[in-house]
């Protein structure tokens, strides 16, 4: 294999027009290649050894090499690469040094400047791209609502790319960061089980707001091979909580959500099943549910009013009328 083969394996079948020199890689026989087409020019300076539509990894290869040795990916395409979404974006974005000379513009590639570079360039992947932790941080610096935010912290650590200990450290490090008091709730979440966006809105809106009792979340049961994960169990009052509910599960899975629910039911359990709507819509009406069953169970706490008419509130006042 010619010295150029070999560095364009390894570079999804790109090379950049300094690595053909050092190479060895004439102009004229460049051109004689790009002339016969063998070879293909992506972008200025860019080439691939064959010729073709582009694949993801040549699209985002292509984009480093166009933007230069400093260059790393960042961003969606960051994101992409470590397996957080399932679609490579139609704009790559290349993250390179603050200051650093901008290269003439390329289609499909994007160029953001960095003061943080090279410190978060990932020191082994390739092709070159940023930390996990600082690809979660860039996209949280940049969401603009708190949807997206709550989204990439909860995908990445319930995929247990990282941890609520390295993003809080890598945090702490930016003197910069927008949603950063969302971010550490965030973190306190998953380090007490929450894992969906929808588990934080029950914890935040039902369980909290109403002063429920702190249920375990996503612990696995049974023997291995038929392990289940409960969203949320309050053992000791005996009732599970099962947030998605049928309206999140294909027709075809409604009848092992129904067995599911008896296996609970067998044990002298009871299960509440609850959807996006009636989490997020209905929290005071989920909570006095939940409050009435964990009352049958025995527990003995004070239920909270969150607002002038909560349901949650009169429960309690029938449960004090209904003593005295």
């Amino acid at each position: 294999m010619e010295p150029i083969e070999e560095l364009a394996a390894g570079q999804a079948g790109l090379v950049s027009a300094a690595q053909m020199c050092s190479a060895g890689v004439t102009w004229s026989r460049l051109r004689s290649q790009l002339a016969a087409r063998r070879w293909q020019r992506i972008h200025h300076g860019v080439y691939r050894l064959r010729t073709g539509p582009l694949t993801d990894q040549e699209r985002v290869w292509a984009a480093v090499l166009w933007a230069g040795d400093a260059a790393v990916l960042c961003h969606s395409a960051a994101e992409w690469l470590w397996g957080l979404r399932p679609d490579l974006p139609a704009v790559v974005t290349v993250s390179v040094p603050h200051g650093w000379p901008r290269p003439a513009d390329a289609t499909g590639v994007r160029i953001v400047q960095s003061r943080r570079l090279p410190s978060s360039r990932h020191p082994a992947r390739r092709p070159p791209v940023t930390t996990l932790e600082d690809t979660v941080l860039d996209l949280v610096h940049a969401a603009r609502t708190e949807r997206p935010v709550i989204d990439i912290v909860l995908r990445a650590c319930q995929q247990r790319l990282t941890t609520p200990r390295r993003l809080a450290a890598a945090a702490a490090a930016r003197r910069r960061l927008r949603w950063r008091a969302l971010l550490r709730d965030l973190l306190v979440d998953v380090r007490d089980g929450v894992t969906t966006p929808l588990e934080r809105r029950y914890v935040r809106d039902v369980e909290r707001a109403h002063g429920l009792p702190n249920g375990v979340r996503n612990r696995g049961e049974g023997p291995s091979g038929r392990r289940r994960y409960r969203d949320v169990r309050y053992r000791r009052w005996r009732l599970v909580v099962e947030l998605d509910g049928r309206a999140a599960h294909p027709e075809e899975e409604r009848e092992r959500d129904d067995l599911r629910d008896n296996e609970v039911a067998l044990r002298g359990e009871r299960t509440l099943r609850y959807s996006w709507r009636s989490t997020t819509g209905m929290p005071c009406e989920v909570a006095a549910q939940a409050v009435r069953l964990l009352r049958a169970g025995g527990w003995s706490g004070t239920p909270v009013a969150c607002r002038p008419g909560c349901p949650v509130g009169e429960t309690a006042t029938t449960e004090v009328l209904a003593a005295s």
